[in-house]
């Protein structure tokens, strides 16, 4: 029977449906897979056969019946191996006994002759539908795609007529996709995972449990998020009809996807995040439209991509130059020789040199010119494929080389906005474009009969313009209007407009930027919503601070007026954000403007006493007051010594929090912690957008911006805003009132009651200490409620009352910036409304903030006390004291309590660390109880054991989250004596809440079998001693008892359970871990995780002749059709621990006992 057409099921056919019979993909049978492998065995066996046939050939008759075992061993072994992995034996290949077998063929960049054409033919992709991959559960995937045999893509399916969509298929993923399992592992299978339902689709290269990030994969709509209408069928049927069709999935797995390696110092420690890039819609679609165009058109045309912060610019650079570097046209024939990246940011050197190698595996193809333009002269001479340098090194190439030969080039540039124009940008074409000018110039010199001089005029006219042997590509944000007239296309208005377009919007809606216009006011908005408190009885007035109190009679002319204004505001209202992490910019009108600040936040500050706000200044130069006649003023010399090109990395860390800066720092200055913005210049058109985007990179516990504007207009920064940007700005009358006509709207519907509110921000602002695992299921059950009473509303009231909520939560984070309301149940409802917008069914359109799952929840909340915003006393019946500023940390009453970790810390180390940090150290510990292997090595071991998998496992824990506080990971990674403080104190939380959360230690339960439920239902339970001396016959062996493993796999004779002591094989297996194992060990050994004896073991782990560890061997032939083992090596997986080498081994005396088939846990 057909399944019901609004089914996942049927959604799931027509996936498979259209790439069996239109996507060049067969069916992959799920019984022929093989789960302990992780690979469709005979899919890829047969590819071999088909496509190399000589290799075969020769393994064949090396190996005999054994051939096929040993292929896909080694296939397993370059899967699972560190240094090669899924894609790289893809790309590459695989050694098996000195041969190079090749797991994929790919379409080369030139013309496939008939023999590489079929080879490429041969490739096999399938889809499996409901593939059980492991044997340790019963779990199956909605989808598996396979090439020849590996597997390479997962896909869950959802569909919102029955209620769910791809928001569930992420949540599937992080809770219900054990990351460990080999199909998931990190670079070993599946290369990418996708969360899909016909109106979206999300993705993701890495599953890391809760933590684990997806990012958009959607065309976008109407120049925001979303995808378009599809008159045809499913919104989202481009996943499978382009993208995963055979041609484009294969060009995507040879040419697109790559590791990104991350290295960052901390301290004195190098630390390594790899990342597997695989490319979002845009820049795929960008990419392929370009490569394509320039195929068609050839050499001469110009292109203009406009891509928003956050696009991922230096990814699609590394892709386009990596194409065009190797295009060919029509004909067969190369379209340019040389490609030539002008950029100034360094980051994009080595990251492209790393992924061009992925691709390659050549080096030289990518030259940097950072010296002087004598480099860049021989790398053009010399045609070095890929050439990355500035604009300002063309002007002196021909002084060191002449002309260059006639030579067709594609140039790339970074950031057009700021380059393409000017004497040095035809200075560029001079160089490249020289051959040719030349001969132009000459022609037009002889046809009309001019001198010499008149012919070098034509030379400098003729270079002006577009040269027939230069094509540019230039991405910017932000497109001026000499940018648009010189690489832009007609459109149908005639009007020049971008080849391709991201816009900030799209950006901003996906969640890869922060919108900035959010919170932007300017000061006479602000100085009337501070005046409105006088007659605003909500307000209290006593506890304003004294600064507010004076703006209400002064507006602030001069600079110490100004300062007193933002001093106040970042104490009040910014510090506090990102775990008190925010920093400010404040926008001087000039050097002079710079200088006069710096003196006067300086002077205010230490007037005032404060504490944790310290400046820094930045301009060019020297600067010479006319009031202070003789003194000059430097950078350098008013930063008490920091060079100019410390100061990115000093603003970073955490002893200054405020930047004043004159013409600097205001393009290409990426700060997540930037919060707030004080602008104090007259700001238009394109340096308005540059200079508030400062603002828009995301991070951690960043939850909006906001900028306070002494000069412009709001009108001004929307029109300079418009041509990028599509949102408008908070209404300029916006007032207290507002809030109290949105608060009593809301509470007349009756969706929500009071009580569920009330008893929300109970449990929602307890504080840290007294938490429970409960009090998240608490905080959902006053929220239904609210869900079911919204969903019986009709369509129409039901879109009403989500804007008002909206508008509501807009407002109040808007305002409780600049106004200290005393009313805590605007606060309350802030806080219960935010997270019934998560609960609520979405339409198209959803809400900004997604908080989609606990973590993020419980990362705000804990944020938000730990800022000391709300506070709730015993013996107050859970009222909720009035905040004096939402989220400023003025505390009420009796100061919200540090954990004892954070005491600790201040007082050993004279740190001043704060709730933010609090916070971070709650993460980590939330890691640690969630952690499959942190748990059962809890379970099984006394603490002091339990330590020793523990703070071996917390540096990881820490490297994994150092972005969100890499002052605390960087302190802990190199300081011995705060790492130990530390990590004790972490290691008895850890053990004591997994220990308390259910009883019983044991994976298993003993029990007393009847004869017929041995190996049934239960298993022996052995010492690894006993099992050892068995010599392979454990059956004989006496047991301690009998156990019901918690395990899934099915039993049968020759299992039994025992202990593993040490932690020579964490992480797989923790010290003390209790593991199911299987003998006799059937197949090949090699890659197994197994246990061995021999005499000449000496482990002293285990304190006898036997150890388990993973076997290798090397084995020859004696010429008479035998074999014998040369070497055999038994590997620690963790490299602290030395293999142990056994060679000449007699095989009677080397006992394989049985191989671990799975590590046993609680859950």
């Amino acid at each position: 029977m057909m399944p019901g057409r609004h089914t996942e099921a049927a959604f799931e056919s027509a996936i498979e449906e259209y790439l069996v019979s239109s996507g060049g993909y067969a069916r992959g049978d799920r019984d022929a897979f093989d789960p302990e492998r992780c690979i469709d065995a005979g899919t890829f066996l047969a590819f071999v056969r088909e496509t190399q046939p000589k290799e075969w050939e020769y393994l064949k008759n090396l190996q005999k019946e054994k051939a096929e075992a040993v292929l896909l061993d080694d296939l397993c072994r370059a899967l699972n191996s560190e240094h090669e992995g899924c894609l790289s034996v893809l790309r590459h290949g695989f050694k098996c006994f000195g041969k190079l077998f090749q797991a994929a063929y790919f379409a080369p960049a030139s013309g496939m002759n008939p023999e590489t054409q079929r080879l490429y033919a041969a490739n096999r992709l399938t889809i499996t539908r409901q593939l059980r991959y492991s044997n340790r559960h019963g779990n199956t995937l909605d989808v598996t795609l396979g090439l020849n045999g590996i597997l390479v893509a997962t896909a869950e399916l959802k569909n919102p007529m029955t209620g769910q969509t791809w928001r569930d298929a992420v949540r599937q993923y992080k809770h219900d996709r054990d990351p460990a399992d080999l199909i998931f592992q990190f670079r070993k299978r599946a290369l990418v995972h996708f969360a899909v339902d016909p109106d979206e689709v999300y993705m993701t290269t890495r599953l890391a449990g809760r933590n684990t990030h997806f990012l958009p994969f959607n065309k976008g709509c109407a120049g925001g998020a979303g995808n378009p209408e599809n008159p045809d069928g499913w919104k989202t049927a481009y996943l499978w009809e382009e993208v995963l069709e055979r041609h484009s999935f294969l060009d995507i797995l040879a040419r697109f996807v790559h590791l990104q390696i991350d290295e960052k110092r901390l301290g004195g420690r190098k630390v390594q995040r790899e990342t597997m890039i695989f490319p979002r819609y845009h820049q795929l679609d960008c990419v392929r439209k370009l490569v394509a165009d320039a195929s068609a058109n050839g050499v001469g045309t110009n292109y203009l991509v406009q891509h928003s912060a956050g696009s991922g610019k230096s990814n699609s650079i590394a892709w386009v130059a990596h194409r065009l570097a190797s295009l060919y046209d029509a004909k067969d024939e190369k379209v340019f020789d040389s490609i030539i990246i002008v950029t100034d940011r360094v980051v994009l050197d080595q990251q492209l040199q790393n992924t061009v190698y992925q691709f390659e595996h050549k080096q030289g193809v990518v030259q940097k010119v950072d010296v002087d333009s004598a480099q860049l002269a021989e790398a053009l001479g010399a045609g070095v494929p890929i050439v990355i340098t500035t604009l300002q090194k063309f002007p002196f190439v021909t002084e060191k080389i002449g002309d260059l030969p006639k030579r067709r080039y594609a140039v790339i540039i970074d950031e057009a906005h700021s380059s393409q124009g000017g004497e040095t940008a035809t200075e560029l074409k001079g160089v490249l474009g020289g051959a040719a000018i030349k001969e132009e110039a000459r022609r037009k010199a002889e046809e009309e009969g001019l001198p010499d001089y008149e012919e070098e005029v034509l030379r400098t006219m003729v270079r002006r313009g577009r040269q027939p042997n230069i094509s540019f590509f230039a991405f910017t944000a932000t497109p001026k209007y000499k940018t648009l007239e010189v690489f832009g296309r007609p459109g149908v208005d005639g009007k020049p407009q971008p080849f391709h377009l991201y816009s900030m919007r799209q950006a901003i809606e996906e969640g890869f930027i922060l919108d900035v216009l959010q919170n932007y006011t300017t000061y006479k908005t602000y100085y009337r919503l501070i005046k409105s408190i006088e007659d605003d009885p909500q307000v209290d007035k006593r506890k304003a601070a004294h600064a507010l109190a004076r703006f209400m009679s002064l507006h602030p002319h001069n600079i110490a007026q100004k300062t007193e204004v933002m001093v106040e505001h970042f104490r009040l209202f910014t510090m506090h954000k990102i775990g008190g992490k925010a920093k400010a910019m404040v926008v001087t009108s000039s050097r002079l403007h710079a200088v006069r600040y710096k003196q006067s936040f300086d002077r205010y500050i230490a007037e005032k006493g404060y504490r944790g706000i310290k400046t820094l200044v930045a301009f060019s130069g020297t600067v010479i007051d006319p009031d202070a006649p003789g003194v000059e003023y430097t950078e350098v010399g008013m930063n008490q010594g920091i060079r100019e090109k410390e100061l990115p990395e000093r603003f970073a860390g955490e002893e200054y929090q405020v930047l004043l800066v004159a013409e600097k720092y205001q393009t290409g200055f990426d700060q997540p912690l930037l919060h707030t913005m004080y602008v104090d210049k007259r700001l238009a058109g394109i340096q308005a957008v540059q200079t508030l985007s400062r603002l828009n990179r995301t991070h951690p516990g960043k939850e909006d911006t906001f900028v306070l504007d002494f000069v412009n207009e709001p009108e001004e920064i929307l029109a300079a805003f418009q041509p990028y940007y599509e949102r408008t700005l908070i209404g300029e009358r916006a007032e207290a009132r507002q809030l109290y006509e949105l608060q009593a709207k809301l509470g007349a519907r009756q969706v929500y009651h009071a009580a569920e509110v009330e008893e929300f921000c109970r449990v929602f602002y307890k504080p840290t200490r007294n938490q429970t695992p409960a009090d998240h299921a608490r905080m959902n059950a006053c929220i239904d409620p609210a869900v079911t009473r919204y969903n019986q509303l009709d369509d129409e009231d039901r879109e009403t009352f989500r804007k008002d909520l909206v508008a509501y939560r807009n407002l109040y984070a808007f305002m409780s910036q600049v106004i200290p309301f005393q009313d805590s149940d605007l606060e309350k409802l802030y806080s219960y409304i935010r997270f019934l917008l998560t609960k609520l069914p979405r339409g198209d359109q959803g809400p900004a903030y997604r908080f989609d799952d606990e973590v993020a929840l419980k990362y705000y909340r804990v944020q938000k006390i730990s800022e000391g915003s709300i506070h709730l006393e015993a013996g107050k019946g859970g009222e909720v004291a009035g905040p004096t500023a939402v989220g400023t940390g003025i505390a009420r009453g009796e100061q919200i309590e540090l954990s004892k970790l954070i005491d600790i810390l201040n007082e050993r180390f004279g740190t001043d660390f704060k709730p933010g940090d609090q916070l971070f150290l709650d993460s980590i510990r939330e890691d640690a109880v969630a952690d499959a292997g942190i748990r059962q090595a809890a379970m099984a071991n006394t603490m002091e054991n339990f330590g020793y998998v523990f703070l071996k496992a917390l540096e990881g824990l820490f490297i994994d989250r150092m972005e969100q506080n890499e002052d605390i990971t960087a302190r802990f990674i190199n300081d011995k004596d705060f790492q130990d403080v530390v990590g004790k104190h972490l290691l008895r939380t850890v053990y004591e809440q997994i220990r308390s959360e259910k009883p019983g230690a044991e994976p298993f339960r003993r029990v007393t079998p009847r004869e017929e439920d041995k190996y049934r239902t239960c298993v022996p339970l052995l010492t690894l001693k006993a099992a050892a001396g068995a010599f392979g016959d454990v059956q004989a062996v006496e047991p301690d008892g009998w156990v019901e493993p918690n395990t899934k796999r099915r039993l049968r004779p020759g299992m039994f359970v025992a202990q593993v002591v040490g932690r020579s094989m964490e992480p797989r297996i923790p010290d003390g871990g209790w593991c199911l194992f299987q003998s006799p060990v059937e197949g090949s050994r090699r890659g197994r995780v197994v246990l061995v004896e021999h005499r000449d073991i000496d482990d002293p782990e285990t304190g006898g002749s036997y150890t388990v560890k993973r076997y290798e061997s090397d084995k020859e032939s004696d010429g008479a059709g035998s074999w014998r083992h040369t070497e055999i090596r038994l590997l620690p997986e963790n490299l602290d621990f030395a293999p142990i080498i056994l060679r000449d081994i007699r095989d009677d005396k080397f006992h394989v006992i049985a191989e671990v088939v799975e590590v046993l846990t609680r859950s």
